[in-house]
């Protein structure tokens, strides 16, 4: 069996957040049996811009703070696509955190 590239199998799991719902880079490492590898998550994160049908806005820090919106176009892109889902924003940071946090399957 062919191993699939790492950040292949972080995108896969960012497709599966639901509309509405955020992640945090380390539930997606912890969920990918790569615990330690939050920053590496991080990196993928920030390549997904050319990578069709990823939804990166969904992926925040442990805390809910919007680390990544500098990498979208635009100066508030990613808190204006959560926004849209219905997530409230407040100073760069999800309100009400835990009620929209979506943890990840653990894959085996």
């Amino acid at each position: 069996m062919e191993e699939t590239n790492f950040f292949e199998r972080v995108y896969a799991v960012v497709r599966q957040i639901p509309y509405g719902k955020v992640t945090s880079f380390g539930a997606i490492a912890k969920a990918l049996g790569t615990a330690r590898s939050a920053r590496m998550v991080g990196w993928a994160m920030n390549a997904s811009h050319h990578v069709e049908d990823v939804p990166a806005h969904r992926v925040v820090n442990r805390k809910g703070l919007l680390t990544g919106k500098h990498h979208f176009d635009g100066t508030n892109l990613m808190q204006q696509l959560l926004e849209s889902e219905g997530v409230v924003v407040k100073d760069n940071q999800i309100v009400d955190f835990e009620a929209h946090f979506w943890e990840p399957e653990v894959r085996k």
